[in-house]
């Protein structure tokens, strides 16, 4: 990514609001393979597929003299000093995603802090497994980027959505999330060594498409919960090189590659059996991945014509994703929720981040 040499001249009009959404991800397959050093050594790949869920970002000029942040899906308001903007990131902040990313790029691009309102919200609960967490990254990038007038390009912005997220702020996880909120749409995305990604957009025909679609069922499980703990033990087997672990990596990243061809050509029979040979696979990464809860709706759902399951994102808890039957969807969806689940079907999208001014 180019950086600014000098101070970035502000071009904007009084009053001016950026709106940014940014929409979450489905993993389908190789998930964990874009986690280093995996991915350093052995190169990653991910298949996954934007959905109907958003993560939104709104930035506007503030009038208190402060970066005033709001997060109106957990009903939190903090207030910063712009030019302690900074210190935030060490203490106790709540926000520290929105003040990361305003000092992120403040460093970045040379622009003084200066007062902003920043207000977000997502259309999933925190740990949801879809990728919520990067993907309000990816918005909270765009809205002030744009807000800045920075000519950034989506590789750019999904490389310093990472850098932010991973590195400045220190959140566990991978690649992945951020390049797919970014772009949108179904890609196939390699993580290459020195931080080198390729996406992949996949020319999926509208027959097929509507048939994926139509098969797809998610369902929240109820509980929201932290990947930090199952990422840190993947890594753990990583970086002591345990054969189980890379044994079971392999076994995902060529998952993700079956997974396209399969789409590709519309088997979706061939999909659900890859889905749940890389749920098993995933389950052999990491203690913690699955727990007699998401068993059970498993279970029920499998009892009910679901042909293939796992569980997005780490693992733990958040959302479940289904394929099945078009003609048993009804009824997967209705006994997962009389469980406690909330079911339903999803839509996949092709846009990705989006930015306007109001």
């Amino acid at each position: 990514m180019r950086m600014a040499k000098g101070t970035v001249q502000v071009v904007r009009g009084q009053g001016t609001t950026i709106r940014a959404r940014v929409p979450l991800r489905l993993g389908l397959a190789g998930g964990g393979t874009d986690l280093s050093p995996y991915c350093d050594v052995y190169g990653g790949a991910v298949l996954n597929t934007t959905i109907d869920r958003y993560a939104y970002a709104f930035v506007s000029p503030s009038e208190n003299g402060q970066i005033h942040c709001v997060a109106t899906d957990i009903g939190v308001n903090e207030s910063y000093v712009p030019e302690r903007i900074d210190e935030v990131l060490s203490g106790k902040a709540t926000l520290r995603i929105h003040a990361g990313v305003v000092a992120g790029i403040s460093r970045r691009f040379h622009i003084v802090p200066e007062a902003l309102r920043i207000v977000s919200f997502v259309d999933a609960p925190p740990g949801s497994g879809l990728g919520s967490s990067s993907a309000l990254v990816v918005a909270l990038v765009e809205a002030v980027a744009a807000f800045f007038q920075l000519p950034l390009g989506p590789y750019d912005i999904a490389h310093l959505a990472y850098e932010i997220e991973r590195v400045d702020l220190d959140l566990a996880g991978g690649k992945q999330d951020q390049y797919a909120g970014t772009f949108g749409g179904t890609n196939f995305i390699e993580f290459l060594a020195n931080d080198r990604v390729i996406v992949n957009p996949l020319r999926i025909s509208e027959p097929i498409r509507n048939e994926v679609e139509t098969s797809l069922v998610i369902a929240f499980t109820g509980i929201s919960r932290s990947s930090a703990d199952i990422i840190a033990q993947q890594r753990s087997g990583l970086v002591e090189a345990s054969d189980t672990a890379i044994e079971n990596m392999h076994r995902l990243k060529q998952d993700a590659h079956d997974m396209k061809d399969a789409l590709l050509r519309g088997d979706i029979p061939h999909m659900a059996r890859i889905l749940n040979q890389s749920w098993e696979a995933k389950k052999n990464t990491a203690k913690g991945i699955s727990n007699p809860h998401i068993e059970t709706l498993h279970n029920l759902a499998r009892a009910e014509g679901a042909i293939g399951a796992k569980v997005s994102g780490a693992g733990g808890g958040g959302f479940m994703m289904l394929i099945v039957p078009p003609e048993r969807r009804m009824q997967v969806i209705q006994s997962l929720n009389a469980a406690g689940a909330v079911a339903s079907g999803v839509h996949l999208v092709a846009e990705g981040a989006e930015t306007w001014r109001t």
